[in-house]
């Protein structure tokens, strides 16, 4: 039962919340930063003339994207990891390296999979007479990809990105099972000091809100004015 008393105890420990969210947004922008770059490369491989290459990226996206993150977290701590001894300081004066790194890694990977069909489909979206153009007055094909297509790609899959980032604020609650120090990390922490879970659960839930909520209005909001542009 939530109660009044239980929320003043939960609320003693604000700090931890508020650590967690410093935590779980440096771990979503990372993220979603190397997640975007992977996902670059698996897009141009997959859609690459070079076969194995091509059959590479297609079983990387299909694996990823068909296992449950927590089964691929698990694999990167503890296999992976398992027996690398990853340099132990303290990010911020709080986030455990050690911990936060596979995390970013797990999260990353696991984001290029979704990330990587966005990108390809943004890129087969562009009209491909504009790569022929392009060709015929000399570019090469990587100087048609870097100047003509991928520029166009990128801002019609922005959005697109940018809720990924929203995504992956909510997804990078998995990562308290191997003790990063986000959100629900902090409400762990809480629940043992007060043996109490449903008030630091409300609060958790508040500070996600207020993470995901204005970045889906600024989201839209520039969708809006990125549109304008287009119709113009």
């Amino acid at each position: 039962m939530l109660s009044v008393n239980g929320f003043r105890a939960a609320l003693r420990y604000l700090t931890m919340f508020k650590e967690g969210m410093i935590c779980t947004v440096s771990l979503s922008f990372l993220t979603v930063v190397f997640g975007f770059l992977l996902a670059l490369v698996l897009a141009l491989m997959r859609m690459s003339r070079i076969k194995p290459l091509s059959i590479f990226a297609s079983i990387y996206v299909e694996v990823f994207r068909a296992t449950p993150m927590l089964v691929q977290l698990f694999i990167i701590y503890y296999i992976v990891f398992g027996g690398v001894n990853l340099p132990s300081f303290k990010l911020f004066g709080f986030i455990r390296f050690e911990r936060f790194l596979p995390g970013v890694i797990s999260l990353a990977l696991n984001s290029a999979a979704y990330l990587s069909e966005i990108i390809r489909a943004g890129i087969q979206s562009i009209d491909p007479g504009q790569s022929e153009a392009a060709r015929s007055l000399g570019l090469t094909r990587r100087q048609t990809l870097q100047s003509i297509v991928l520029p166009q790609a990128i801002k019609n899959i922005l959005p697109a990105i940018a809720n990924e980032f929203v995504t992956i604020i909510k997804e990078s609650s998995i990562c308290y099972t191997i003790g990063v120090q986000e959100i629900m990390s902090a409400v762990n922490s809480v629940k043992s000091a007060t043996f109490s879970i449903g008030e630091p659960l409300i609060i958790a839930a508040c500070v996600y809100f207020c993470l995901t909520f204005p970045t889906s209005k600024i989201i839209q909001y520039f969708e809006r004015r990125m549109s304008r542009g287009d119709r113009r």
